[in-house]
């Protein structure tokens, strides 16, 4: 998840697409089979179906990559270089779209049938959003063994029963910390919010320069460690039923507020409020952040972690309910429904969505694979922060996959930062949240 990230604000970078892929082989080989619509794909099979053995593809993919700018797309550029090589035959056009403006981008080329990619890496979110607009494959049929991916990444891609991608990276936020801070403190990482609380004048008295013990950003994707660790959520999909107000979610938010006005967090509430606490960890003026593995490879470029094994990651507090709670976010890769080269964005797919593919941005950039096997590589099972982060992931709660998902941010994005600047409370606030998805999002929920 990043800060920009989340679908409708301008977050951090959950994870949800769909990708195209045929019969899965587990690893770089297999047969890729898709269902899709288009042209000719330079192989004469005139778009259409994905054939069952895409080996002998050929043409131009366009490959738009959402990741960061700065910090991610080198590494993806590096992956299509080294397809490029190893299937000369096949062109990939990349494109690095601004996370922020991708979701409409696409939505518009797709809509007027001009200009879409052949190939998207999706946040989570707009996968069962694009499905139900009939952008995306339906990969149902044509997908083989899924058993190599991990159960709550997969689901992302499912809508009525059908699939629409394939899951290229998942994450789950953590507790992220300076282990030198904690350390000359003398205090463990927190495993409850009062435990925050209670710690933060002692690290704040022994590190000179430390502002804060906590920063929290006011984005409404990063309410919901709060509001999962009390037992809230957003909706009941099964029920129809709007839940983000409940008593437990209300208590969540609470949480946060408190910290805030013990002088244990600082909230930033401006629009900037994701690279505002990036930078106050990174610089070392707060000691604890809630942030996820896409931000791991730009935290290490802050003075504070110069020192090599100095970011600390731990799960998320616990609330009174016990639990930590932690939403699963993540990326796919999806095949537009009227591309023309289907079977080459098959193909490209298949070599970008590999274990060893994976394996490789989970070295260079701490991303977590969503593969498997890709956990049993050399460069995975060596990476103690990929091993921290899939601690985390196993205990993290889906998000609502339903079309709508995308939208249940604007509110939350708009209502969040009221609360912990006071202008609201907890309640009132997740009481505006509730009728704005009512009247706008989920209009058929109770």
């Amino acid at each position: 998840m990043h800060t920009k990230r989340l679908g409708g604000l301008a977050l951090g970078r959950l994870a949800l697409g769909r990708l195209a892929l045929g019969r899965l082989a587990l690893g770089l080989a297999g047969a890729l089979a898709l269902g899709a619509c288009g042209g000719d794909d330079g192989t004469g099979n005139g778009g259409g179906e994905v054939s069952q053995d895409t080996s002998q593809a050929s043409g131009e993919v366009t490959f738009w990559d959402t990741s960061d700018a700065t910090n991610e797309a080198p590494k993806f550029k590096e992956l299509v270089a080294r397809f490029q090589t190893a299937r000369p035959n096949i062109k990939v056009k990349y494109v690095n779209v601004p996370f922020s403006e991708a979701q409409e981008k696409f939505r518009t080329a797709a809509q007027g049938n001009s200009g879409a990619p052949d190939v998207l890496r999706s946040e989570v979110a707009w996968t069962p959003d694009f499905a139900s607009t009939g952008f995306l494959a339906d990969l149902t049929e044509s997908l083989g063994d899924t058993g190599d991916y991990l159960e709550t990444p997969l689901s992302s891609n499912q809508l009525d029963g059908k699939l629409y991608g394939v899951p290229q990276v998942t994450d789950a936020p953590a507790l992220l910390y300076n282990k030198a801070y904690l350390d000359k403190a003398g205090v463990e990482p927190p495993k409850t919010w009062a435990d925050v609380q209670s710690a933060a004048e002692k690290i704040k008295s022994v590190n000179p320069g430390v502002q804060s013990a906590i920063f929290l950003q006011s984005g409404g994707y990063f309410s919901l460690p709060f509001i999962y660790s009390e037992g809230g959520d957003m909706l009941d999909v099964d029920a129809k039923k709007i839940t983000i107000n409940s008593p437990e979610a209300a208590k969540g938010v609470h949480d946060a507020v408190d910290l805030v006005k013990s002088g244990a967090a600082k909230a930033d509430v401006t629009s900037d409020s994701y690279n505002n606490m990036m930078k106050a960890f990174k610089d070392g003026t707060t000691a604890m952040i809630i942030n996820g593995p896409w931000s791991v490879a730009d935290i290490k470029t802050g003075k504070a972690f110069k020192q090599t094994g100095n970011l600390g990651i731990a799960p998320t507090p616990a609330g009174s309910s016990g639990k930590s709670g932690s939403p699963v976010g993540g990326h796919n890769y999806v095949i537009y429904s009227q591309s023309k080269v289907t079977d080459a964005a098959a193909e490209f797919i298949k070599y970008m969505n590999s274990a060893e593919s994976q394996a490789f941005l989970a070295r260079e950039l701490g991303l977590l694979p969503t593969r498997k096997s890709a956990y049993d590589q050399a460069d995975v099972k060596s990476n103690a922060e990929v091993s921290a982060f899939k601690a985390v992931l196993d205990a993290a709660t889906a998000r609502p996959w339903i079309p709508e998902g995308g939208g249940l941010f604007a509110a939350l994005d708009t209502e969040y930062p009221k609360a912990l600047s006071g202008r609201s409370s907890p309640q009132q606030a997740l009481d505006a949240v509730a009728k704005a998805w009512k009247s706008g999002v989920v209009t058929d929920y109770s």
